[in-house]
């Protein structure tokens, strides 16, 4: 089958990670002599990858997050001293973020 078939069904099938991925996989296991079942594998895991990138991607465009901000887009009247670092402002404990996304605070229970 042709490059261009197996792009043409790529694309019918939604398949955008492998679609994007093809070029360097083959190139690789052609040069390395991969079996096919290895091919298959590496082509399936860069579509999941890419599908998880869409999803994250897609989550933050949902979240309607603030736009970041550089340093260039601070006002300089509001810059900070090396003293007012040292005490948080509010009695409350910090909260720290896991990876999964899950708080939890620094006080002992």
């Amino acid at each position: 089958m042709e490059r261009s078939e197996l792009f043409d069904l790529m694309g019918e099938l939604q398949l955008y990670g492998m679609k994007a991925a093809f070029d360097e996989i083959m190139a690789t296991a052609i040069k390395r002599q991969h079996e096919p079942q290895r091919i298959i594998g590496d082509l399936l895991t860069a579509e999941i990858n890419e599908k998880q990138a869409r999803s994250i991607k897609y989550q933050l465009t949902i979240a309607k997050l603030p736009l970041a901000k550089n340093l260039d887009d601070f006002s300089s009247c509001s810059t900070l001293s090396a003293g007012s670092m040292s005490e948080p402002r509010s009695s409350s404990p910090p909260i720290l973020l896991s990876e999964n996304g899950r708080a939890s605070s620094l006080t002992p229970r």
